[in-house]
Order: C-alpha cells, then structure tokens, then sequence
C-alpha cells in the first residue's frame, strides 16, 4: 500500500512540474526562445513538456532502478527522494517567481515525507529478517545462492 501511495503522489508531482514548465513556456517568443538558449528543445518539442533531465537527457524507464530485494529497493526509494529533494533545494536557489516557488517548496516537503515513509517500511523490513543476520539478506529470498549457509555461522 505504501509504495502505490507514494507513487500515485510522484505522477501528481511530475504532472505539477509539468504545468509549471508549461506556464513558464508557453507564451515565449522567438527572440526569448533564443536568448534563453531553448533552441534545441524548442526545435524537437515546441514547448510542449517533453520528460528530461536539465541537462537534455531524455526520461528512460533506466531511471527506475529495482533488483527485486526488499532491503535493496527500498535504499534506492530514500536516495530517489532524497536527489528529489536535492533537485527542488536547487530550484529554490535559482527562483524568485512566488507562482513556482510554492508548488516547489510543497513538492520538496513531499519527498521528505516519502524519504520518511521509506525508512518505516526498512524498519519493518529489518524487523522480519532473521536477528543473527548483520549482513542484512533476505532470508526467504535469497535460498539457493549459498547465503543461507552463511547466515547460520
């Protein structure tokens, strides 16, 4: 339930940026489009909102990164917020528009939360692995690789 919460709030969140890069593009002139160096975006997309990074790269499914363990996606869903939260952090810097700044300063307390829910869903993970276990497997997952034997030492 967790994870499907969080990721409903994380379309709405991509969805928000969207509007907010679509009002902030949309009435650009040429001369604008020019000057403000958005030639090559505006050459392939218009200024229709096209999902990428700042430095141009496109939105790729590699940006989800899952190995199927519980432990270790559930690290990877808190540093996902937090480089979200560093992404917002750096808007905040650059900005003085109040019509961003807002909705920013609402999407980066967001990813605190979603970093906060992430650790209480580790905690519990941790709380279902075996006690003697330090190296943090997944006991029921990982029979057959040779981690169990290791486990019992």
């Amino acid at each position: 339930m967790l994870d499907t919460d969080i990721g409903t709030e994380e379309l709405a969140h991509l969805e928000m940026v969207g509007a907010i890069v679509h009002q902030l593009t949309r009435d650009l002139s040429l001369e604008e489009i020019r000057r403000c160096g958005f030639e090559p975006y505006f050459v392939d997309h218009t200024v229709g909102v096209w999902a990428q990074a700042a430095s141009g790269t496109p939105f790729t499914s590699s940006a989800f990164a899952c190995k199927g363990d519980v432990l270790t996606d559930l690290h990877e869903n808190m540093a996902a917020e937090q480089k979200a939260r560093t992404t917002y952090d750096n808007i905040l810097r650059l900005v003085d528009d109040p019509d961003v700044l807002d909705p920013i300063r609402f999407l980066r307390e967001r990813e605190i939360v979603h970093y906060q829910r992430f650790g209480e869903a580790l905690d519990i993970a941790r709380e279902h692995l075996d006690s003697k276990n330090f190296y943090a497997i997944n006991p029921s997952f990982d029979r057959g690789c040779g981690c169990q034997e290791q486990g019992k030492k």
